[in-house]
């Protein structure tokens, strides 16, 4: 790594550093926005050009290593313990996600890489799916920067309206718990508005909403292979180039954790240096956006996060209510 990467590295943790620590004080909004927000305010300065490369290479790359890190987290048995009736919500929800995006971008007029990467970060896990989607379809830093904070807002209205209609409603501790796992977005959001609820909807929720992590390995599959479908009619088709291996190695890395051939205080150490590599590549991201062309696109993606996050939400009731669960 030569010292230009090395310097525009360490100009990027100048911003996540205390995007972190912002992070661990108010979790509802979370690092990553902490950072894009930090990145995004100091964009409109001039920077040396020498720092560049490294911010890129931030963005970018580190973004792919931090997916990787965090499988260090995730527990296979996990999916089995959920059992089928959850993971068969979870699998209406990642439909109606995409479809919603689909079509209602249309509808907006808005580009396809803002669809996928507002209904990815819906049907999965807000910000970690939007990190894992975005190199794999190509993103801008602008696109990404505008999805991850259109996911950022409803993930904050989901902790203060959920607890209340679940009351309302009388769901049970299961039911809420389903309901909050695979309906709203960011594991922080998750955890606050569960455990809003009761003690057993929150650690129902989180196993849920761990699970359904899990789904970005095939959807970042499918989404390569689509891509790669779309480079061979241009002539730049090339599997190695559109591969997402950092997918493999996040798949490698939830099979080391679940056998465990590493300490439980590594993998815990692993799984959170990831998060922080993800506050570290939203702060590149952030450096490389500019606020006034944010702001000028208005509130298209607003709508579609609005019209994905209705339509999950209801669509995760009436699974439920069908399959009895609720």
């Amino acid at each position: 790594m030569n010292l230009n990467l090395l310097k525009g590295i360490g100009f990027s943790l100048i911003f996540a550093v205390p995007a972190w620590f912002l992070g661990k004080q108010f979790p509802i909004i979370g690092g990553p926005v902490f950072g894009i927000l930090l990145g995004m305010l100091a964009a409109g300065f001039n920077r040396p050009e020498g720092l560049e490369a490294g911010i890129k290479f931030t963005g970018k790359k580190i973004l792919q290593y931090s997916i990787i890190l965090l499988g260090f987290e995730m527990n296979l048995y996990v999916v089995l313990n959920v059992g089928t009736q959850s993971l068969s919500v979870m699998l209406f929800t990642l439909i109606t996600a995409f479809l919603t995006a689909y079509f209602v971008g249309k509808l907006l007029k808005l580009d396809m890489h803002t669809t996928l990467l507002v209904g990815g970060g819906t049907a999965i896990c807000g910000g970690s799916a939007i990190a894992a989607i975005a190199p794999v379809i190509g993103a801008k830093d602008k696109t990404v920067a505008f999805s991850i904070s259109t996911i950022f807002l409803f993930n904050v209205l989901a902790v203060f309206i959920f607890p209340p209609l679940g009351h309302y409603f009388n769901f049970s501790d299961t039911g809420f718990g389903m309901w909050a796992g695979t309906a709203i977005n960011d594991t922080s959001s998750v955890v606050a508005a569960g455990y809003s609820y009761s003690l057993a909807a929150g650690d129902y929720a989180t196993i849920v909403k761990l699970t359904r992590a899990l789904m970005i390995v095939p959807i970042c599959l499918i989404l390569s292979f689509v891509t790669s479908r779309n480079k061979a009619k241009t002539g730049e088709f090339s599997i190695a180039k559109i591969f997402p291996y950092f997918i493999l190695w996040f798949v490698i890395a939830s099979i080391v954790n679940t056998i465990g051939v590493l300490p439980i205080e590594l993998s815990k150490f692993l799984g959170n240096a990831g998060k922080f590599c993800i506050i570290l590549a939203m702060s590149a991201i952030g450096l490389n956006t500019n606020l006034k062309q944010l702001i000028n696109n208005g509130v298209r993606p607003i709508i579609l996060g609005l019209a994905c996050w209705i339509a999950v939400a209801a669509v995760s009731l009436l699974v439920q209510f069908a399959i009895g669960l609720i």
